[in-house]
């Protein structure tokens, strides 16, 4: 590997329209790593390191150590570091982590983002309104804001972090990374905050934010002081993101890798008709982009969630299941390419709670083919005593998603299933990977673990307080079983429980599960480190530099 210096630029190059930077909605595991990197410091963050193991170390950050638990879990204390400021110069506190917690309850405000905080403090939850009784610090009452305040409880030095938990929670050290990251009040615009927020980490934006101008731009944050940051390297003198490319010419700059092109990353993924130009197999690039190019897993289980207050007859959910023709959606991508079969919500890679589902090979007594069974799926509806609804599909239309939802059409009226086509919103990362419409039947979306729990899985999809309840399952039975899971600290016995939510969760038709896909990403020739970050999936950004 090159010899890393500091100095130049690093050019990213997204298809994406526009980046906005609050760092409590910001959710999507490619631009947690950047922004991660660059301008929002959590109290823990990961070690950067190519290994699975070590690069989803939990390491310190703004905090001096891992975090002390006590009360069985139930209360964690983090210590400041000394010295750490944002760009303006004023020292970041236990005050501006508590105020940037707080911002993720306004859920009018913040419709995206990680709802850990949420979840998982010490603060009354409202059961008929299904939300928590603090409105977050736009709304509240000073009685709201002290009960808030007393969940996360500062030191009169400022320097002492506090947080006071409903339930115990083993690894909630691994929570403060996400959505957690200090606002200062005083500069918080609300809504508006991402167009032009305060950093803390190495990099500053140069001008503020808005929507079309096509580039964003940071630059060095004079107030970073690398002696009280133990992760990132910063190298780079700049880091320029353009907005808008079309995606083939966004490929063809790569390939090319000419002018300012040379020290650019990809800031999505490779067109599928490209992959082959630059991949000889699944894990292999051509060698004339040997060390540049980079082929793995992305962090998401693909699937279609089901909405079991609509559809609420199980065999008709399995019938949709096993009409799927699920390999018609793989071959949108090229051949191999793809990447693998699904069979749940999880990947082997998070560990000791995956355990294969059996949904395709023997739960319904034989296996079902990856172009799908309409004559299984016929005998299930026959079982169910009912004719099948017509069914809302919401996807965004847009490729290569209305093409799936062509195969969903096509498949599912083989078995005598209607679909019609409903985009439900714009095109954007949301709507695409994690989106619900609680007036469609089902759709398309993704979901991968946060850390090596399925803590992060399981009820974040499956209970209303989770945060996402993609298929409303709604069943108290079900919300007791995800939150004696939750709660069991044998991590062996918890793995087990959560197994056996996950093959309910096919079992019962709340989802059906697709593929996991490869992600193919390339650089230019004179940047590095080039290597798939295990914690995002991501580049690794805070060790990344120019060559000469």
């Amino acid at each position: 590997m090159p010899t890393p210096r500091a100095g130049g630029t690093i050019y990213v190059l997204s298809q994406r329209e526009e980046f906005l930077l609050d760092p409590q909605s910001i959710y999507g595991g490619q631009d947690m790593a950047f922004v991660g990197a660059t301008l929002f410091r959590s109290l823990e963050s990961y070690a950067y390191s190519p290994d699975p193991s070590v690069g989803t170390t939990l390491t310190p950050d703004l905090a001096t150590d891992l975090g002390t638990p006590t009360e069985g879990g139930r209360t964690w204390t983090f210590t400041l570091r000394d010295g750490v400021t944002f760009e303006t110069g004023d020292p970041i506190t236990c005050e501006d982590i508590r105020y940037g917690a707080s911002r993720r309850f306004a859920t009018d405000l913040m419709v995206d983002g990680p709802t850990y905080a949420i979840t998982y403090l010490d603060i009354p939850y409202d059961e008929e309104r299904q939300q928590s009784a603090y409105p977050g610090p736009y709304a509240a009452t000073p009685e709201q804001q002290a009960v808030f305040d007393a969940a996360i409880e500062c030191s009169v030095d400022h320097r002492t972090i506090t947080f006071h938990l409903n339930r115990p929670v083993a690894d909630f050290n691994y929570t403060t990374s996400l959505g957690f990251a200090p606002v200062p009040k005083a500069a918080d615009t609300g809504q508006r905050y991402g167009e032009r927020p305060i950093s803390s980490g190495p990099y500053m934006l140069e001008r503020p934010m808005t929507g079309g101008e096509g580039r964003m731009v940071l630059v060095r944050n004079p107030n970073w002081d690398p002696a009280t940051d133990p992760i990132r390297l910063a190298y780079p003198d700049r880091w320029e993101i353009e907005f808008g490319v079309d995606p083939k010419v966004l490929d063809q700059r790569l390939i090319a890798a000419t002018g300012n092109d040379a020290f650019a990353l990809h800031g999505d993924q490779l067109d599928s008709a490209n992959v082959e130009a630059v991949f000889s197999d699944p894990e292999t690039a051509r060698p004339e982009f040997a060390g540049r190019a980079v082929s793995d897993f992305d962090p998401y289980a693909r699937f279609m969630w089901i909405n079991v207050q609509r559809v609420t007859n199980v065999k008709i959910r399995q019938a949709m299941m096993v009409a799927l023709d699920r390999e018609a959606i793989w071959k949108l991508r090229p051949g191999e390419f793809y990447g693998a079969a699904a069979d749940g919500v999880m990947k082997a890679s998070i560990g000791q709670d995956y355990a294969p589902t059996g949904i395709w090979d023997t739960f319904f007594g034989k296996a079902i083919p990856d172009g799908g069974d309409p004559e299984l799926a016929k005998r299930l509806i026959a079982e169910s005593g009912e004719t099948p609804p017509t069914l809302a599909y919401a996807a965004p239309d847009t490729p290569p998603s209305r093409e799936i939802g062509d195969v969903v059409i096509e498949s599912l009226g083989r078995a005598g299933i209607t679909v019609e086509f409903k985009p439900p919103c714009p095109a954007g990362y949301y709507c695409s990977i994690v989106f619900k419409d609680d007036e469609s039947d089902f759709g398309p979306t993704g979901w991968g673990a946060d850390w090596p729990n399925a803590s992060t899985v399981i009820p974040p999809l499956f209970t209303e307080r989770g945060g996402w309840d993609l298929s409303h399952v709604d069943d108290p039975l079900v919300n007791a079983a995800i939150d004696d899971a939750f709660n069991t600290l044998d991590r062996a016995e918890q793995a087990r429980k959560w197994q056996r939510l996950s093959k309910r969760a096919v079992e019962e038709g709340w989802v059906i599960p697709t593929y996991l896909q490869r992600a193919y990403t390339l650089a230019g020739t004179r940047v590095g480190p080039i290597y798939r970050w295990p914690a995002y999936s991501s580049w690794p950004y805070g060790v990344m530099f120019v060559t000469q």
